[in-house]
């Protein structure tokens, strides 16, 4: 009985202190009743939430930044085309392709250029699958190969020959009179031939796709093969900025709608 009124005079002592209530001499902690033990809870079960506490919101990562995709061509694209020049059509007057330099000649300021390599061979080299040389040409002449026509599809299989070459022809993505109409008249023959010998305006292609073509824009003729349409297109405007040359209204509305679609 007599430790239980220590204990108990312990307690009111130890409250006086705390609360600033009487004064009071310190009591040793020897003589304090320890707390009780809390209690002991199963340590595989979850802590419940306390009463009254909100619903805790279910944890969810942040979905993963989506990685860039598409052609890099195109994003240039979509870039580029608000700063061509809306403009009419020029006369085809005084029109020539001499007026563009020598075909495909190799002196020229663009990639490839002065490599001892003609334009032709220089990109029937980079777009053909599986090709031959002509031996003692610094394996420049290409003799034959495999194309995957980007306008159409087909497999081509390319034979040089007399007969048997133009069943793939080099094309020039923005056509040389097309391009004089629209602005080509107001460069230097040096920037001409640049253009009409530059690997991001030429392509091997079928050569009935190129004859289908001709000289046609975005507004009068896009590949049959809808999967180019976008890196076409790309490329039109990407030349058409690199020598400041204009599109017309048409041509700049059908330029829009095909980047609308690309990824």
């Amino acid at each position: 009985m007599a430790v239980l009124v220590l204990a108990g005079l312990g307690r009111c002592a130890d409250l006086e202190q705390v609360t600033g209530g009487g004064v009071g001499m310190p009591v040793s902690s020897s003589s304090l009743a320890p707390p009780p033990p809390p209690p002991v809870s199963d340590p595989a079960a979850p802590p419940g939430p306390e009463p009254g506490a909100p619903e805790p919101i279910p944890f969810e990562p942040a979905p993963p930044e989506a990685a860039p995709s598409g052609d890099p061509l195109v994003a240039s694209a979509r870039m580029a085309l608000p700063q061509l020049e809306i403009k009419g059509r020029a006369p085809k007057t005084g029109y020539d392709r001499a007026l563009f330099g020598q075909a495909w000649s190799d002196d020229v300021s663009v990639e490839f250029g002065r490599n001892g390599c003609d334009t032709r061979n220089d990109i029937l080299r980079r777009d053909l699958q599986d090709i031959t040389v002509r031996p003692g040409t610094r394996d420049c002449v290409v003799l034959t190969g495999v194309l995957y026509g980007p306008y159409t599809g087909e497999r081509i299989e390319f034979v040089r020959g007399q007969d048997t070459s133009s069943a793939v022809q080099i094309d020039h993505v923005v056509a040389l009179s097309d391009a004089w109409q629209k602005g080509a008249q107001q460069l230097t023959l040096e920037q001409r031939r640049d253009f009409a010998n530059d690997p991001l305006n030429l392509l091997a292609v079928a050569g009935h796709a190129n004859q289908s073509k001709g000289d046609g824009d975005a507004a009068t003729w896009l590949p049959p093969r809808r999967e180019f349409r976008c890196p076409m297109i790309a490329r039109q405007i990407l030349v058409k900025e690199r020598y400041g040359l204009w599109v017309t209204h048409a041509e700049h509305e059908a330029m829009e709608r095909v980047l609308a679609g690309c990824p």
